[in-house]
C-alpha cells in the first residue's frame, strides 16, 4: 500500500489501509444515510464506536439512524 501511495505522489505516512477503510465507510454513510450498515461492515459491536470512527456527533448519528428505514 505504501509503495502504491508514494508512486502516485501522495505522502505514504498519511494514506494507508486504515485511511481507505475509514473513507469507504464515510462515503457509504454519506451516500446512503444508512448508519446501521456501517457497524456491520466495520465489525463494530457498539454504535458509539462507529460514531467515533466516522467523526460524527452522537445526536447526528442517532438522527440519521432514526431516519433510515431497513
Amino acid at each position: 500500500m505504501h509503495r502504491w501511495v508514494a508512486a502516485i505522489g501522495l505522502d505514504s505516512t498519511v494514506y494507508g489501509t486504515h485511511t481507505m477503510r475509514r473513507t469507504k465507510a464515510t462515503l457509504i454513510c454519506k451516500r446512503t444515510k444508512n448508519l446501521r450498515a456501517i457497524p456491520l461492515l466495520l465489525g463494530h459491536t457498539k454504535l458509539e464506536s462507529t460514531v467515533r470512527y466516522l467523526g460524527i456527533e452522537v445526536d447526528d448519528a442517532l438522527e440519521i439512524s432514526e431516519q433510515t428505514e431497513i
